[in-house]
């Protein structure tokens, strides 16, 4: 039992002797070699200054008796033609019920013409099944992303979807016979409507906007000729513009007009073109070009940016902060003291491949504070840094083909 007792207690020794020698070990080479690496990741950085400013247009409110019960006709950012039509007033309510059904009354002979024109035929039938199914899904998709403005349209043509599919089923000879009653009911009600009814149409052909805000006869084209930045800083609305019918947007070329500190603007020439990104309003990237810069005003300077783009989409824009991107660098991203310099002169990034180090030869394209981007730097695949890959931040002695764990 002795023996027993000692070989055991033997053991034991041996054991945690094996146990402190092995943490010993891992201890020294952690301290003689502190191995430590990130993953390298691809990165983008974007030079920019942000800057508030106005949305300036050439625009043309809209006057003409709105007395009565207005009703638009056109949708924010619509193109209208010269002569279209942009909104209707009707005398009373009367007039503007007799309307609703002068509409209803329209959708149903169409719905009518359809089914006859489509000879009831089971094309017809699949046509319109196929049609309801992918309406249903973009009403789905609206309403899942809270565009209700766009979820309305939808219904409105799933709605006459349905109703048409409806009447494949009916009985032709039916059917012609309801369609001669709801043609003579619309001929007796259009004509009753003709005298309480007024419709506006526009003068000239533009983009339409609902929203009036007293700045369309102050920031114009013409405003932004030698501007300066107090002129921008003490702009006001015209107080005495106003209009329940809206505007219209002329031509097809928007400018937004900003101060800026004197010192981001250096860089900036006429002609030259450049992102803008606005805080709110619109998610767009837009690309504008420099069309003037003012001379300096107690160290700050006005700056007008044109674009074409998108004019449609920033028809509610006016008063907007934005940033100014002037130029954008991307590469993959590497802690700034994991760039080395090896025996030949050439930069690089040690890499973890396998269990050894690997040399990879990189440019730096961009330095940050703590990091720095770069780019591969090697014709050979073996050699050229990707994102994803492991790269050593510390160790000593470190060189390509070098052993680690």
């Amino acid at each position: 039992m002795k023996n027993s007792s000692l070989g055991t207690k033997l053991l034991m020794a041996v054991i945690c002797l094996a146990v402190l020698a092995y943490f010993g070990i891992q201890a020294y080479h952690y301290y003689a070699d502190p191995l430590t690496t990130t993953v390298a990741y691809q990165y983008q950085v974007e030079e920019s200054s942000t800057v508030s400013g106005y949305v300036v247009r050439d625009e043309q409110v809209l006057s003409g008796e709105s007395s009565g019960l207005l009703r638009l006709s056109r949708s924010e950012g619509e193109k209208v033609p010269k002569g279209g039509k942009v909104a209707v007033v009707y005398a009373d309510q009367d007039s503007l019920d007799r309307q609703n059904q002068i509409s209803t009354l329209q959708t149903q002979i169409e719905q009518l013409q359809y089914a006859q024109d489509a000879e009831l035929g089971s094309a017809a039938s699949l046509r319109l099944d196929s049609q309801i199914t992918e309406n249903l899904l973009k009403l789905r998709s609206e309403v899942t992303a809270d565009r209700l403005d766009a979820a309305g349209d939808y219904i409105q043509q799933l709605r006459a979807l349905v109703l048409k599919r409806d009447y494949t089923r009916a009985n032709s000879g039916d059917a012609a016979a309801q369609l001669a009653d709801l043609q003579a009911q619309l001929k007796t009600l259009q004509s009753k409507a003709a005298s309480t009814t007024k419709t506006i149409t526009a003068p000239v052909s533009g983009i339409y906007s609902a929203v009036v805000d007293g700045y369309e006869t102050v920031l114009t084209p013409s405003f932004l000729q030698d501007l300066k930045p107090s002129s921008l800083v003490n702009i006001q609305p015209d107080s005495s513009v106003s209009s329940d019918l809206g505007k219209l947007i002329l031509g097809d070329e928007w400018y937004y007009a900003a101060t800026m500190e004197a010192g981001d603007a250096d860089s900036l020439r006429a002609g030259q073109t450049l992102t803008l990104r606005f805080a709110k309003g619109s998610s767009r990237d837009l690309r504008v070009t420099v069309q003037s810069v003012s001379k300096k005003e107690n160290g700050r300077v006005a700056v007008v940016f044109a674009s074409t783009q998108y004019l449609s989409e920033v028809t509610l824009l006016r008063q907007q902060s934005a940033d100014v991107i002037f130029s954008t660098v991307s590469g993959i991203r590497v802690p700034a003291n994991a760039v080395r310099v090896n025996d030949e002169g050439q930069s690089g990034i040690y890499c973890v491949v396998g269990m050894v180090a690997r040399f990879k030869p990189v440019k730096v394209v961009y330095s940050g504070d703590d990091y720095a981007l770069v780019a591969a730097d090697s014709e050979k695949e073996s050699l050229r840094l990707r994102s994803g890959d492991e790269v050593i931040i510390t160790a000593n002695h470190l060189y390509d083909g070098k052993v680690v764990s």
